[in-house]
């Protein structure tokens, strides 16, 4: 389990294709290295992965096909960084919200309004059927990073980013047309698929 507050980044230093998978070598952060053991789980951009190797300060990842598939881990290369959180531990702070790592779909960056203190970014969504997660206000997960929802329209929503998740994150670096992770609050999910099967049975 996660919580959405990314502890820094960390640079794809190899890739590895395989059949029907690839192995992929990051530079960890010193920093995040501490206790770190094969068979722990560690969010890359969102995504949890399992540790299959250290080197290091080099930790590899096996990436199934219907992970590189559903996520934007696929589209990545060596050079290019990815968002890292490692999985928090009993009586850690949770300053986010409880994450599981399993990515819903992606979106894709469609505006990026810049103020003097922040970024407004809209994301588009990949289907009318995922928007019904999204409420103002509610909690999503862009590329592993806990924020909070501003405006919804139609397929799209945005947030709201203050200086310390630009400096800490990916995010800020996102232009349009990228394509970033998103996963959807469980708990918004349970209640709206709740309500939706009660309905459905009412009816």
């Amino acid at each position: 389990m996660f919580t959405g507050i990314v502890q820094g980044t960390a640079q794809i230093h190899s890739i590895d294709e395989k059949t029907h998978f690839r192995t992929q070598t990051l530079k960890m952060p010193q920093e995040l290295m501490q206790g770190l053991e094969i068979g722990a789980s560690v969010a890359n951009n969102g995504v949890c992965l399992t540790v299959t190797a250290i080197d290091g300060d080099s930790v590899s990842f096996d990436l199934m096909t219907e992970t590189l598939r559903i996520t934007n881990l696929g589209e990545l290369k060596v050079g290019d960084r990815v968002n890292i959180e490692r999985a928090m531990k009993m009586g850690d702070e949770i300053g986010g919200h409880i994450l599981s790592g399993h990515v819903y779909c992606t979106a894709r960056v469609t505006e990026r309004i810049l103020s003097e203190n922040n970024v407004q970014i809209w994301f588009e969504l990949p289907n009318a059927e995922v928007m019904k997660y999204i409420l103002t206000k509610g909690f999503i997960a862009v590329d592993g990073i806990s924020l909070t929802i501003g405006e919804v329209e139609a397929q799209s929503f945005c947030v709201n980013l203050i200086p310390e998740t630009l400096h800490r994150t990916l995010i800020g670096t996102r232009q349009i047309g990228d394509a970033v992770n998103i996963e959807i609050d469980p708990q918004t999910q349970a209640i709206v698929d709740t309500v939706e099967r009660y309905l459905a049975a009412k009816a």
